[in-house]
């Protein structure tokens, strides 16, 4: 069965397309109406092999904040209805990445409950056209709807561009491996309550 998930969302700031598919090669077609933000993004796909496409029209005039947070948001609900009730999943991911002198780790739990921990301090305000707070916004978004837990820790970093960069493959990698089937007990539901 395709893990998959498509979300519309229309709002007075932002009108997103997005299509989610867990068990992809890492292809990505992504226009959120910020360069960077792409980057980001398309990488996010590719080390986690999740197919994505993203398609934002925002109120950019003002600032890109509408946009990243409300993908955010729309990502977070694409993982929660690919995922459904969770069976058979692995739960728990992580992992470090390096990026010449950055390196990021991520730790996440497909809790059910959304708790979002970011110690993540850039040398920079700015990468570009893209104001680098935003990314804790769009975790926060990511989290809120997916209901995931996830501690993001920059360990080390100089170069802001890196440092990002670390930290989106670094949440690819961890939510893939989270997401993947554990071959252990592929019909469960991995807890001890009987749903996440």
């Amino acid at each position: 069965m395709e893990r998959s998930a498509a979300i519309s969302r229309a709002t007075k700031e932002t009108s997103i397309d997005l299509s989610l598919t867990l068990d992809g090669k890492g292809a990505a077609a992504v226009k959120s109406g910020n360069g960077f933000m792409d980057h980001m993004l398309t990488l996010f796909a590719r080390h986690g092999l999740f197919d994505l496409s993203i398609s934002c029209a925002g109120d950019t005039e003002v600032d890109f904040h509408h946009s990243a947070e409300d993908i955010g948001i729309c990502l977070g609900m694409a993982f929660a209805k690919a995922l459904g009730d969770c069976r058979g999943i692995v739960r728990f991911g992580q992992a470090y990445v390096p990026m010449d002198e950055s390196l990021a780790r991520v730790c996440l739990d497909i809790a059910g409950r959304p708790n979002l921990i970011y110690a993540v301090k850039l040398n920079d305000r700015r990468v570009n056209d893209f104001e680098c707070d935003l990314a804790e916004d769009f975790f926060k978004a990511v989290v809120d709807h997916s209901r995931i837990t996830v501690h993001v820790d920059l360990l080390r970093g100089r170069n802001s561009h890196h440092s990002l960069e670390a930290i989106f493959k670094a949440f690819g990698r961890a939510l893939a491996m989270a997401c993947s089937i554990n071959p252990k007990a592929p019909s469960e539901i991995p807890t001890t309550k009987g749903v996440l």
